[in-house]
């Protein structure tokens, strides 16, 4: 039996940084993917290892049941889905260690770390193979360790006794409310592994897809009524979140009254934008006038970012780029590099939107093009039980 699950990656549309300090945010699930392909052996096969495949990067590992085994004696699955313990951490860690990360590429191991917690806690001590290939940069504030992690425990689930699928099915199908939840939560803790203390808001939306309103904790889901696709620009500068959103902190007590001002605007913009992404459409008209008013919206709460010093020369450069077409663009994400997103009119035509990333890769960067708020988790599966 084998099973395909995909997740898709993620962009904030308004309120990075600000929500930190109690404004809202607009995330948005994307229609690029993380895809995990997850297989059991069969007996004939005589496998009893434990494999992951990274094809992006070339990589695999694997581990002998046994091995496993040895590492956790007293295992019972399935569990309800809970935080990893430090001890049951370091077991863990252990085996990551005995496969010997190449240091360019030891970032990862955080990654195999939740790929073995989450699939030991939820299919047991027993042999498999999973193969990972994405279509969403690392590292770039795209969602794609949540969209690994969604992915992953949709197929370790798909094929547990968690969850009840339909093996008869033919081509991708989203669970239930009740299943998304779980895949949900156990997401997360995957998360925790790999991210620390994460805001819950990338799995979210990578589980559900659509869009979420994120505020003082509280998620709610949002569902789009209009088309939205967007050019994403990856300047492939790396950046560090903490000390950006340090940064923004910073500023805030040096500036306390002021940047109280921002965030109030910031939360004003979100709320608009939410309002406009769910109202109805009519027509063709309706929807270029509200493309334009969330045009205007990027722009501001981009100008609102520049405020909190979280730009940076790579992000002017696509905006400088962009705005020669008369398109309208923002950061997403933590900022200080990262991605940029362009809001891509319907009416615009196919040759400015060519035009446009051929000017952008010249500068080195990385486009992507994106359709947003589509569907969130999904599985397929082939073979038989």
């Amino acid at each position: 039996m084998e099973v395909r699950a995909r997740a898709p990656g993620k962009i904030i549309l308004a309120g990075e940084h600000a929500v930190v300090h109690g404004s809202a945010a607009v995330a948005a699930s994307i229609d690029l993917y993380t895809y995990v392909s997850l297989r059991l052996p069969t007996p004939a096969d005589n496998d009893e290892t434990l494999s992951l495949q990274l094809k992006d990067v070339s990589l695999e590992f694997s581990w002998p049941v046994a091995r496993i085994k040895e590492a956790f004696p007293n295992l019972e699955t399935p569990i309800p889905p809970s935080s990893c313990s430090l001890e049951t951490l370091k077991l863990i860690a252990s085996l990551v260690d005995e496969q010997k990360i190449p240091e360019a590429n030891i970032g990862l191991a955080a990654g195999v770390t939740a790929f073995l917690w989450l699939f030991i806690s939820i299919h047991g001590c027993k042999p498999a193979k999973a193969v990972v290939n994405s279509e969403l940069p690392l590292g770039s504030g795209l969602g794609s360790s949540a969209a690994f992690c969604v992915a992953l425990s949709a197929a370790i689930l798909a094929l547990s006794d968690s969850v009840t699928m339909d093996f008869s099915h033919q081509g991708w199908q989203v669970f239930g409310e009740d299943e998304l939840e779980l895949l949900n939560k156990w997401a997360f803790e995957g998360e925790k592994i790999i991210h620390g203390k994460p805001s819950g808001i990338d799995n979210t939306v990578s589980t559900y897809g659509n869009m979420i309103k994120f505020k003082s904790g509280n998620l709610t889901r949002l569902k789009t009524n209009m088309p939205l696709k967007m050019l994403i620009t990856n300047t492939k500068v790396g950046r560090n979140t903490k000390a950006l959103v340090a940064g923004v902190s910073e500023r805030t007590l040096k500036h306390p009254t002021a940047m109280a001002s921002v965030f109030t605007a910031v939360d004003s913009i979100s709320s608009e934008v939410a309002t406009i992404i769910q109202s109805p459409v009519s027509d063709d008209l309706a929807i270029t006038e509200k493309e334009e008013k969330l045009a205007e919206l990027m722009e501001m709460n981009q100008g609102l970012l520049l405020s909190m010093g979280v730009s940076h020369a790579s992000i002017e450069a696509v905006l400088r780029t962009t705005l020669k077409y008369k398109l309208s663009s923002k950061l997403t994400g933590a900022g200080g590099g990262g991605c940029v997103l362009t809001l891509l009119p319907t009416l615009l035509s196919g040759i400015v939107v060519d035009q446009v990333i051929a000017d952008l890769e010249t500068c080195g960067f990385q486009c992507l093009l994106a359709g947003i708020g589509g569907n969130g988790a999904e599985i397929s599966f082939s073979g038989t039980s």
